[in-house]
């Protein structure tokens, strides 16, 4: 599956193990490699310590997540293993014959790689090692889609009749799948739920250590809850400012509202698109050269929309080792049919260029430099996510939200991510919202009452909202890894600023970036010194 998503050819008919024995043998080869790895992190050369350091990190990482027993609880509303088995077909090539022979034989036995996966749940299970029931309805509720009438499985078989593809053979593993896939459905809902934990949050000893490898530095929690709130209370004054320049007659909710209801300021589904990769495209014509060096392999960026069933959201897929199938852009857009785009702007910005797709591509094109686990394989969301959120507010200074709507979009987006470090910490440390919170002061957190801050406060459609609270619940410490990692990045530069001779913004840049994805505390003694 690692093959497939990086489009190394030649695996695409194979399945991971995710059983039990298939992450012993992943747990052997980490403490193998890391004992190999001990002499090399004083190495003389630069390279080769880099290389060492970041691979000890990761493999660290990996095999405390093993010793801990947290691999057991691998199911939830985002990312678990239901949704990387169904989410690996949207980037397997269907463009021939064998391609289309590739994704039949994966269908025809996608079936044992989950029952691989129970197998592990299995002795979660037995541990009583638990996710929250929440989590396990969601997926549950997926599982079901896949085995239904809207199944992906029935898209792709779509697409293939589309292209002149389709076999006998193809329609049979689909049927295959569905019928898989519905038995996951009834194994998760007899056998698993009815022992899943009914608190949502999973605590502070458990937060601390997810929030780690998310991070790459050890959290301060209530620090960060209390630094959330504040970056609320600023954003807010802030947007107000702001949709007084679009309408200084109305207030900021119905500024917003008419945002959201203007069909002028919507487009059609589908040219949605074309809109997004548009101004992807002019800003890296724009800026390559200037403010960054974007290699010749990264200049394309391609925006797709992702086949219903999934959560919602927008996301970025990296391109092929050889670079044959660029970096790509998808939005998961739920039943909408007419997008208003004053919070795009910035999600454009966020997951193609100077956000994830710079980085990542930049990251891959350092062959020379980098080692292939760092460039192909190892990824801190406090990084990435920090660095595609400082890239939105980095667009702003740059002066791409040249107009009221989209720099209140670009304020939004940031809204969003304070929401998310309050909602995070809080609903899973359980810590009260404090007495002049905008909304519920004073009270207790629950589902409710956290959709009701991404919504109100986070500004999002209320199926969104659900559908975010749901992904923070079951993967602790991620939704803060945007704020946190852009807060982290952002005082380094400040730092930098401070120094004799100032700062080279364009060097800045490359230097984050060509360094390739490390821990947030490594990111810092990278460029500052600081230990």
């Amino acid at each position: 599956m690692t093959a497939t998503s990086l489009g190394v050819p030649g695996s695409d008919h194979l399945w991971d193990d995710l059983s039990p024995a298939g992450h012993q043998r992943h747990y052997d080869l980490a403490r193998r490699y890391r004992r190999m790895l001990d002499e090399h992190l004083e190495h003389p050369d630069a390279d080769q310590r880099l290389a060492a350091v970041v691979l000890t990190n990761f493999l660290d990482a990996r095999i405390g997540e093993f010793e801990t027993g947290d691999h057991r609880r691998d199911l939830a509303h985002t990312y678990c293993g239901l949704t990387n088995l169904r989410d690996i077909f949207d980037i397997m090539a269907g463009d021939s014959a064998d391609a289309w022979s590739d994704i039949a034989l994966r269908l025809r036995t996608i079936g044992e790689p989950w029952e691989g996966w129970i197998e592990l749940l299995s002795e979660g299970l037995a541990e009583r090692n638990l996710v929250a029931r929440r989590q396990v309805e969601s997926v549950i509720e997926q599982a079901e889609v896949l085995a239904g009438e809207n199944s992906r499985f029935l898209d792709l078989l779509e697409v293939a009749r589309q292209r002149g593809l389709a076999t006998a053979d193809l329609e049979e593993a689909v049927d295959i799948a569905r019928r898989q896939a519905a038995k996951v459905a009834q194994w998760l809902r007899t056998e698993y739920l009815p022992h899943a934990r009914e608190e949502d949050g999973v605590g502070e000893e458990f937060y601390i250590r997810s929030a780690e490898r998310f991070l790459g530095l050890v959290l301060d929690p209530r620090e960060t809850y209390s630094w959330g709130w504040s970056e609320i209370d600023r954003i807010h004054a802030e947007m107000v400012a702001e949709a007084a320049k679009i309408d200084p007659n109305s207030s900021l909710t119905e500024v917003l509202e008419l945002l959201e209801a203007d069909p002028d300021r919507a487009l059609p589904r589908e040219q949605f698109c074309e809109f997004v990769e548009t101004r992807l495209r002019q800003a890296v014509e724009d800026l390559n050269g200037d403010h960054f060096d974007v290699p010749d392999a990264i200049e394309r960026v391609t925006v797709h929309l992702a086949p219903p069933g999934g959560a919602l959201g927008a996301w970025y897929i990296n391109p092929s080792v050889d670079w044959s199938r660029p970096g790509s852009v998808w939005y998961s857009l739920g039943s909408r049919t007419s997008i208003p785009v004053w919070q795009e702007i910035s999600t454009a910005y966020h997951e193609g260029f100077p956000g994830h797709h710079l980085q990542v591509g930049t990251a891959m094109y350092q062959a020379e430099h980098l080692s292939v686990a760092h460039r192909l394989l190892i990824w801190y969301s406090g990084y990435g996510e920090g660095w595609a959120l400082y890239a939105e507010r980095l667009m702003d200074e740059l002066g791409y939200f040249e107009n009221p709507d989209y720099r209140l979009g670009l304020l939004a987006s940031q809204q969003l991510r304070a929401v998310r470090v309050v909602v995070d910490i809080g609903t899973h440390l359980g810590l009260p919202i404090p007495a002049d919170a905008p909304l519920h002061a004073g009270e207790v957190w629950t589902f409710g009452r956290a959709v009701d801050y991404v919504e109100k406060v986070g500004l999002q459609v209320r199926e969104v909202a659900e559908s975010e609270v749901r992904r923070y619940l079951g993967w602790p410490g991620q939704a803060i890894s945007y704020k946190v990692g852009e807060r982290e990045i952002l005082a380094i530069r400040h730092a930098l600023e401070k120094r004799p001779g100032g700062l080279d913004l364009r060097d800045f840049h490359r230097r984050v970036l060509e360094n390739g994805p490390l821990r947030l505390d490594h990111l810092r003694q990278s460029l500052l010194g600081d230990t």
